[in-house]
């Protein structure tokens, strides 16, 4: 019998009155994958985090977390959340606030000082432990929050913009982190803006927009070449004919679906006596496969 996938949506819709926010979505994340999620603004991943968190609810569709209801208390228990925007008593200080959240997440008392203190070593802050989270700056903020999302040992982990108010350095840190949950097979499933984040940690990604899936897979097959870069003679573009041809610093770019593709195109070029002196395979970045969906929802 297969495990239950750690995030499944099944045809999940959401409508708020006329509006529509999520349009039948079906998502499957794995036990133990670092899953990107993206999308522009106002694509709807906010909604789809909020009822994975069982803050509300489907107005269609099925949601389970960890092979629990989603909402849950048995699936609430297993997860951690750092939100984009959060506010924490910042009277407290870095030790007392861990604490806080460990009992709030029922963490025994024999290992709750230890584990408060491993955190607090593992975000780089061990040496704030007694400072008030009031003295803290917007980065140092963000690497409690992180901490406070791992305190219970959840299983899964949703971190919505983990890195944006950190230095390169402490991106690195949160990189490393996030590698790390995976090695233990924790599932994170992060939203960011920063592609390059997204690129250099995550195994799959998904990409909506306006409320659908536009784009989802495994990041080296979605951003395996897809396009072929061509150096010609004069009368390349018209011998390309309905190709979609850009051109870029002196050479010909055409999007292309397969090696068979790229033949007859060549042989398009040459039929037609244009000199081909230079052929070769462009993969995309993160950054070229969402403008591209977001702008066309096309992959």
């Amino acid at each position: 019998m297969s495990r239950p996938a750690a995030i499944s949506l099944s045809g999940v819709t959401k409508r708020y009155g006329d509006t529509l926010a999520v349009d039948d979505v079906s998502l499957s994340v794995a036990h133990g994958e670092v899953f990107g999620f993206l999308g522009p603004n106002g694509a709807g991943k906010s909604t789809i985090v909020k009822m994975v968190l069982g803050l509300t609810y489907p107005t269609a569709g099925e949601i389970e977390v960890l092979g629990q209801p989603v909402g849950s208390l048995a699936a609430r228990a297993e997860v951690g959340y750092l939100p984009e925007t959060f506010r924490f008593h910042d009277w407290l200080t870095a030790s007392e606030l861990l604490h806080f959240h460990a009992r709030l997440a029922r963490v025994s008392a024999d290992v709750r000082s230890q584990r408060v203190r491993e955190l607090l070593e593992l975000v780089g802050l061990k040496d704030r432990v007694n400072d008030r989270i009031s003295t803290f700056s917007k980065g140092m903020m963000q690497r409690v929050g992180l901490a406070q999302a791992l305190v219970g040992e959840p299983r899964l982990v949703i971190l919505d913009e983990p890195t944006s108010a950190l230095d390169p350095i402490g991106r690195r840190d949160v990189r490393d982190r996030i590698r790390e949950l995976g090695e233990r097979g924790v599932t994170v499933f992060l939203n960011s803006h920063l592609l390059s984040e997204v690129e250099q940690v995550c195994d799959r990604v998904a990409i909506i927009d306006h409320g659908s899936i536009v784009a989802e897979g495994n990041l080296d097959e979605l951003l395996s070449a897809q396009e072929i870069e061509i150096r010609a003679g004069d009368g390349a573009e018209a011998a390309l004919d309905q190709a979609e041809v850009r051109r870029i610093n002196g050479r010909l770019r055409v999007r292309v679906a397969n090696d068979a593709e790229t033949a007859h195109l060549v042989s398009r070029m040459v039929d037609a006596g244009v000199p081909v002196y230079d052929v070769r395979q462009v993969g995309d970045s993160l950054e070229d496969l969402f403008v591209r969906v977001a702008e066309r929802g096309d992959v």
